[in-house]
Parts: structure tokens; sequence; C-alpha cells
């Protein structure tokens, strides 16, 4: 089964709330087919992955990294970071793992880097499973500035240069 259009959607949805839906139908998705084992889906995780492309995208509009840069995706991630994924945590989760290949390919097809460039469902899951691996639990659904800090730390990292007031002023630029 290859992961379905969000029924929720339609052509009316502003991009912001078709790509909540998108988020909110894939982590439900790999909850039901995981029977709940990882619980991937919250309002926390939303708010937090929403805002995670608000920012890393410039408000959904960039899907490969300006100047050239390695991330993709509205999530700007990176090859080393989809590769450490795999390698690191999801190897490790035959339940997991093996409910994302269902959910995403066809059989015997594999899953690779480039397809979050444009698929976002499988984008956003990956977004999800970088911060699962954060051992911090993620700040509560309504706490923007908890949620940019959260993403500084977690996801942009003390080395890049987002900034927290960055993260905010994207949300309430583009989400509100």
């Amino acid at each position: 089964m290859t992961m379905p259009h969000d029924p929720e959607s339609s052509a009316a949805d502003s991009p912001v709330d078709a790509l909540t839906k998108t988020i909110r139908s894939t982590l439900r998705t790999i909850d039901e087919l995981t029977s709940l084992k990882d619980k991937l889906l919250s309002e926390a995780a939303v708010e937090l992955l929403v805002g995670t492309a608000l920012k890393e995208s410039g408000g959904l509009r960039w899907r490969t990294q300006l100047s050239g840069g390695p991330a993709r995706g509205l999530f700007q991630m990176e090859r080393a970071t989809y590769d450490d994924i795999w390698t690191n945590y999801l190897a490790y989760r035959p339940t997991l793992s093996a409910a994302i290949r269902q959910a995403f390919t066809p059989a015997g097809a594999e899953l690779e880097f480039e397809r979050i460039t444009d698929d976002d469902a499988y984008a956003a899951l990956m977004a999800r499973l970088k911060y699962v691996r954060v051992p911090a639990a993620l700040p509560p659904a309504g706490d923007l500035h908890g949620q940019a800090g959260y993403w500084k730390t977690y996801y942009n990292t003390p080395l890049g240069k987002g900034t927290v007031a960055g993260y905010v002023d994207s949300w309430n630029t583009y989400a509100v």
C-alpha cells in the first residue's frame, strides 16, 4: 500500500492546513500500522512539525536548500541525517521500519533520500523520527516559544543559522 492522498484535504485548504492534515494523517497511519507501538501522533508533534517546515522552507516555498546546499524537502533534511535515521534507528525497529515500507512503497521498492524533496508525507515522517530520537519530551501543544527552542536545539542545532526568534516569526507570518 502506498500512502494515500489525505481525504481530509481539499482544494480550498491553505498550504499550511493541507500540510497539517498530511502530517496528522501520516503519523496516524504509521501509528495504526504499528498498533501504537511508537505513538508518533500527538498535537504537540503536529505543531512542532508544521513549525519546523515553515521555518526550514521559508513558509513552504523551498524544497531544495538555497545556494545549492544538501538539504531537501519542506523540512530541509540532509542525506546524512536521513541515512542515520535508517541505519542507526529504524534498523533496530523492525515493526516501525516495516510499517513505513508498507505505507510508502510498492512491494519490493526502496525508499530513497530524494523522495523527501516532493513527498511531504514521507518528509514529515522522517522529520518526526529525527525528533523521536531526542531524549527530551516535546514541548506541549500551544507552547510556540518552547517548540521554537526545541527546534533550535535538536533540529537546527546550536551550530545552525536558525534562531528561536526566526522560528516564532515564521509561525506568526505563515501559520496564523
